[in-house]
């Protein structure tokens, strides 16, 4: 496995995830300042998610084109623009075309390193590299609200002006980074045949999983213990303690695929996380609750890695350059975030929370089910 590669496509995604993950501490404020409503702070917050989308496609298509480093480098140069766009911007369509920008360098930053990674991996190593990776990413999103803290106390400009400078440091590392090659005619086969392919789209759906669960979580778990009677400090202490722990499970899932299989380690987290969903309904105080977070966001974190690397190996042997893999893994987060927030909200209202959970934990254990009558040799994994 190659350390320089890792830490350095680790540095991009933790850096990605720091920026988007820090407005929470500064919306109050910045609703306060530029008169927002709901409306207009839903619209700030949503507006990566959306930058996200539109740009994964397009990442993925310049990852194939001119190469991962290439667009790690106009990934990074857009996530400084953006930085500073939103570090000094004096109304709120600059705010709003800052975090545009950052979801549009997001979209590159993922789906090119993530590309990257996989291409400078042997499939021994590729699960073991891709969770590190993943791991900074979760790692990122978790120091995002100190950020957004920082940036409260010493104003905004000083704060997002430093991410951006250490973008331009990541960028220069970066552009002395080796490239791996990739034969040309190892990846001409068309996007599409993605979209064709059985395989490709169970290792799809299995990452979609993680992400509809996390959009329930993230809407009924807050809710329930603010009812319990937490704070929203301590609220953020118990989810930052839940990523922390998903970020530390990323590598060693990572390494237990390569080891022993990608299909072990789904099904044990597709059937893990279908119990775990449901017993977040139960506890009646905030420690049982939060303890039930912690343990609930490892085993849903278990499918991350494995999802990627089934992702990227159906790729390789499909002859698709591995830009556009991820690009369309990238796309269906956001869409899949988004989807698992707006529905579980929805179900909750309609039937309560129970309904709500219930609803993501069968759809896991109707995958995990589809993955116990698939043989190693002939299922997703695409096992060497």
């Amino acid at each position: 496995m190659n350390r320089r590669l890792v830490t350095l496509v680790g540095s991009v995604v933790l850096l990605d995830t720091l920026f988007y993950a820090a407005l929470a501490p500064l919306l109050p404020s910045l609703s306060e300042q530029f008169g927002l409503g709901k409306g207009g702070a839903g619209l700030l917050v949503g507006i990566y998610p959306l930058g996200t989308f539109l740009g994964a496609i397009p990442a993925g298509w310049a990852t194939a084109r001119f190469g991962p480093r290439s667009t790690v480098l106009v990934s990074l140069a857009v996530m400084a623009a953006a930085a500073l766009v939103f570090a000094f911007g004096q109304t709120i369509e600059m705010l709003y075309a800052g975090r545009f920008l950052q979801g549009l360098a997001g979209a590159a930053s993922w789906t090119a390193g993530l590309a990257w990674l996989a291409q400078g991996t042997s499939r021994e190593r590729r699960g073991e590299a891709l969770g590190f990776g993943i791991g900074a990413g979760v790692v990122g999103a978790q120091f995002g609200p100190v950020l957004g803290s920082v940036a409260h106390l010493i104003g905004r400009g000083p704060a997002f002006a430093a991410t951006a400078l250490a973008a331009i440091v990541i960028a220069a590392v970066a552009a002395r980074t080796p490239e791996p090659h990739v034969a040309e005619e190892t990846t001409r086969a068309s996007p599409l045949v993605l979209l064709r392919s059985s395989r490709y789209l169970v290792a799809l759906m299995i990452f979609i999983i993680p992400s509809l669960a996390f959009g329930v979580i993230e809407v009924l778990v807050p809710l329930r213990l603010n009812v319990l009677g937490a704070s929203a400090e301590l609220i953020g202490l118990i989810f930052f303690l839940a990523g922390t722990v998903e970020a530390v499970v990323s590598p060693v899932v990572g390494r237990l695929s390569d080891r022993i299989g990608v299909l072990r380690i789904v099904r044990v987290g597709l059937f893990l996380a279908a119990a775990l969903l449901l017993s977040l309904f139960f506890p009646t105080s905030v420690i049982i609750l939060a303890l039930a977070l912690i343990l609930c966001s490892a085993a849903i974190g278990i499918l991350w890695v494995p999802a990627g690397k089934l992702i990227s190996l159906a790729a390789e042997n499909l002859g698709v350059d591995q830009g556009w893999a991820f690009a369309i893994q990238n796309s269906t987060w956001s869409l899949a975030i988004g989807a698992g927030a707006s529905l579980g909200g929805l179900l909750a209202a309609i039937g309560g929370d129970l309904l709500a959970y219930g609803a993501a934990a069968a759809l896991c254990a109707l995958i995990g089910l589809v993955m116990l009558g698939r043989r190693p040799a002939a299922a997703v994994t695409f096992e060497p």
